[in-house]
């Protein structure tokens, strides 16, 4: 089933249209037609998303825990009885393959059945106190109204991984996809009203990340921000939603580092460093952009992943503005292969591999968020660490070595979120918390059960008993 041509808002569990009337066109990356025209909602359209989630909120955090986890299920195993139509709609409006969208919808399935599992174990404590006849309790209570703000990247698995614990934990929450995955937004927006969700526990605010995006996180009305993009982005709303003292939380970009060694299995490390660079069209924010390589090894590991990205079958970028953006950063760079928009319609870019780039040039300090890599020689791992944390971002890594010593002493002294060994760069699961340090985020941790933190506020409930009453 093919993505719907008009493409609105959701708004209290209704279909609508943006009050302005004001629509744009979607383009398909993989070849540049027309795939549908969206609604272009303002601050209008975001203050009655908002209202409509705050009516709701009460009602729906007065459920149970268990009974939640049990909607979530429902929602999940009908995106899962929906996968193939799910990932249709993502494959036409990102440009990607089937197989990969269906991957990514399995993904998104995953999440709401971790999630839903957590009806049966939202977990508080209960300690001890200094005073007798006195018991504390800590429980978990709903912070409210929650904006969800998402990237293009992985649509489904975006929505999922924010949705799914926000209005598990009792919330209620805005969902603003961004403009480039209008078609998906709406599929689960509506997927999740049709799996008994209420009206007004999930909205769906469509429209430009400029017009729609301030007034939400401005919202005096919204308790929450929830964020995944760039650290231009994030900061912006940190400043706006924290001087409100509205909780933040913010999923950023990276500069990922995999470290080849000169003990690593070349073959693996080769076939790691395509896919985490190159696969999604390196539209990831755990995507490789930093192949560090030891001296003894670089020249037949870089022959190799040359010609591996020459073979390689990647994905359209998202849009013409961001393949002009990434061409116009590597002018003048030293390319090894590829480097140029490939002769066929829409918005491809060859898989490209730089060399010789200084550690603290622009093109090694930036998120391209394309299919780019930039090779680096070191001596040693030392020297190898050092150049990985030369960076403002600390998201994700990796290191291919034979040495659990080496693995062990890198993993410990990386800055880091995430650290894989003999893998790639991405790859988070469900029960896996993500995020990073320095500018790849504020300290959350997305996914696994550290996603309860975001979603829920402390409640301490001392109780105090007389013995003398009983």
């Amino acid at each position: 089933m093919p993505a719907p041509s008009d493409i609105q808002n959701v708004v209290d569990g209704r279909a609508a249209p943006a009050a302005g009337g004001e629509r744009f066109e979607k383009r398909r990356p993989a070849d540049g037609s027309l795939l549908c025209t969206v609604a272009r909602s303002g601050a209008a359209d975001v203050a009655a998303a908002v209202a409509a989630a705050g009516r709701a909120q009460p009602a729906w955090a007065a459920r149970t825990p268990v009974e939640r986890g049990e909607v979530v299920r429902e929602i999940a195993l009908a995106l899962r009885a929906r996968r193939e139509e799910a990932a249709a709609i993502v494959s036409e409006e990102t440009g990607k393959s089937m197989e990969l969208a269906l991957g990514e919808a399995d993904a998104a399935v995953e999440m709401g059945f971790f999630v839903a599992g957590e009806g049966r174990r939202l977990y508080g404590r209960t300690t001890t106190s200094a005073m007798p006849n006195r018991t504390v309790t800590a429980t978990r209570r709903p912070v409210g109204v929650a904006a969800l703000i998402v990237s293009f990247n992985t649509p489904l698995p975006n929505y999922a991984w924010k949705a799914f614990p926000a209005v598990f934990c009792g919330n209620a929450a805005v969902l603003k996809p961004s403009e480039h995955t209008p078609a998906s937004a709406l599929f689960f927006g509506e997927l999740c009203h049709e799996a008994g969700l209420p009206a007004g526990v999930l909205n769906v605010v469509q429209g430009f990340g400029s017009e729609a995006g301030p007034p939400l996180v401005e919202s005096p009305d919204v308790d929450l921000v929830s964020f995944t993009g760039s650290a231009a982005t994030g900061r912006w709303i940190n400043e706006r939603a924290g001087g409100r003292l509205a909780k933040v939380c913010l999923e950023l970009g990276g500069k990922n580092a995999l470290v080849v060694c000169d003990d690593a299995d070349l073959d693996r490390a080769v076939d790691w460093s395509l896919a985490s660079a190159f696969s999604n069209a390196g539209q990831r924010c755990a995507a490789a952009s930093r192949l560090v390589v030891f001296d003894t090894v670089y020249e037949e590991f870089r022959d190799r992943l040359v010609a591996g990205a020459r073979a390689y079958e990647t994905g359209p970028v998202i849009s013409e503005r961001s393949l002009d953006r990434i061409l116009a950063l590597l002018d003048g760079a030293r390319v090894a292969t590829g480097g140029e928009r490939l002769d066929r319609a829409g918005w491809w870019l060859a898989p490209t591999v730089v060399e010789d780039v200084p550690a603290g040039d622009n093109l090694s300090s930036n998120e391209l968020f394309g299919p780019v890599t930039i090779l680096y020689r070191v001596r040693d791992l030392e020297e190898a660490i050092a150049l990985v944390n030369d960076s403002p971002y600390g998201l994700t890594s990796a290191i291919h070595t034979a040495s659990l010593h080496r693995a062990m002493h890198f993993a410990e002294t990386v800055q880091a979120g995430v650290v894989v060994v003999n893998g790639g760069t991405h790859g988070s699961e469900p029960h896996m918390g993500f995020g990073g340090v320095k500018q790849s985020g504020t300290g959350w941790r997305e996914a696994g059960v550290e996603a309860l933190d975001v979603y829920t506020d402390w409640k301490y409930v001392n109780l105090i008993a007389d013995p003398a009453k009983a």
